[in-house]
């Protein structure tokens, strides 16, 4: 069964841009995990446009105690720049997994993957760390990417696959998506003999997430502005159970 995560960013945007705490934040995180979520994921970025780092300890323990409640395991995914603020607000608050995401000043939203030959010296010390807490470790890559092998030997436990490219193909054609998605399906099976488990995110909708779903050896998706933006149409909870619904979907 592949997990979905939930980004509750753009519902932390649509906060901000008004002020004060509505849409409140944790009671939509809330519903989406009621509505079936395995997790939330997040992304605090230094700027705070979106969660700020004073979110995080209260998303954390919303998590924690929905588990303790339903006797279930929810996730909680903190994903970010791997720099030393976000190393703080990750070691502070011990999520499940860490994902770490190359990000680029003045970007609107994360559009590349590690360079993993160049990166690994940066990347080496922080996932020491990480680990040393027990702390999952996720490495945002690009299709396609050099190297692979690198992101097991200097301690990551999975990739995210940026899909980004596979939904703008998909939005031209099924087909153009199809052709892509064999780009992501050489990259899965290159991590799988790595010994890496994939996980991936980037524009995943209802829609093509169908196809993408059969990729080798998928964990988990991490979806935020498509499934948001489906939810102003038929709701959040509809959204939420319709991504579960089709990621299960035979293809």
């Amino acid at each position: 069964m592949i997990k979905l995560s939930v980004n509750v960013n753009k519902i932390a945007t649509l906060r901000n841009s008004r002020g004060g705490d509505i849409p409140n934040l944790s009671e939509y995180s809330q519903l989406i995990l009621e509505s079936g979520a395995d997790g939330l994921t997040i992304h605090p970025r230094s700027d705070e446009r979106h969660v700020r780092k004073a979110d995080v300890p209260t998303l954390l323990k919303l998590v924690r105690s929905f588990n303790k409640a339903k006797r279930t395991q929810k996730e909680f995914n903190i994903e970010g720049a791997p720099d030393k603020r976000f190393l703080k607000i990750v070691l502070d608050n011990k999520p499940d997994q860490a994902t770490l995401v190359p990000v680029s000043p003045g970007e609107i939203t994360s559009d590349h993957g590690f360079n993993l030959s160049r990166d690994s010296k940066t990347l080496i010390p922080l996932i020491k760390k990480l680990k040393k807490e027990r702390i999952r470790v996720s490495l945002f890559v690009d299709a396609g990417v050099k190297n692979l092998e690198i992101a097991r030997e200097i301690g990551a436990d999975r990739i995210e696959l940026y899909t980004g490219p596979y939904a703008e193909a998909y939005d031209r054609s099924r087909e153009k998506g199809s052709s892509s998605l064999k780009l992501y399906e050489k990259t899965a099976i290159e991590a799988k003999k790595a010994g890496l488990e994939i996980n991936a995110g980037h524009d995943l909708d209802h829609k093509n997430i169908i196809l993408f779903r059969s990729l080798t050896g998928l964990k988990e998706v991490s979806i935020g502005h498509r499934l948001i933006s489906y939810a102003l149409i038929i709701g959040l909870e509809a959204a939420v159970k319709t991504y579960i619904r089709n990621l299960a979907k035979e293809i």
